[in-house]
């Protein structure tokens, strides 16, 4: 298990999140401020430097990679200001997702979902 703290860059935490969990092959979970990447078998371990390499392209990528540390802890990874500056964008507006307790299905459209439900009371 490897804790990347995110608190400069949180409003591309998601998108740094897929990026590096598909380099690293692991499992990621989201949390408030930072997120986790997990092991896919018990018995491996994640490679730091990989998770590091991962996050310097990903920030390359969308032209931040000199305004970032990125720094190996004892609890995991950091990404750290250099000039104190963190990363500012808009959240992405995401659709509202419906999705039956029941059996799963899932809508975006909350007619559809309630016309689902009734399936299950019939």
């Amino acid at each position: 298990m490897l804790i990347v703290d995110c608190r400069d860059v949180e409003s591309i935490k998601g998108e740094l999140l897929v990026y590096v969990s598909d380099q690293v092959a692991a499992i990621p979970t989201l949390k408030t401020h930072e997120f986790v990447l997990s092991s896919i078998e018990d018995n491996e371990t994640i490679d730091t430097n990989l998770v590091i390499t991962s996050i310097k392209e990903f920030l390359d990528s969308i032209g931040e990679g000199r305004n970032f540390a990125v720094i190996s802890t004892n609890q995991g990874v950091s990404i750290r200001s250099l000039s104190g500056k963190k990363i500012e964008r808009e959240p992405i507006p995401r659709p509202q997702m419906y999705s039956c307790p029941h059996c799963g299905f899932v809508t975006r459209f909350e007619v559809e979902h309630n016309a689902h439900m009734k399936l299950h009371y019939l």
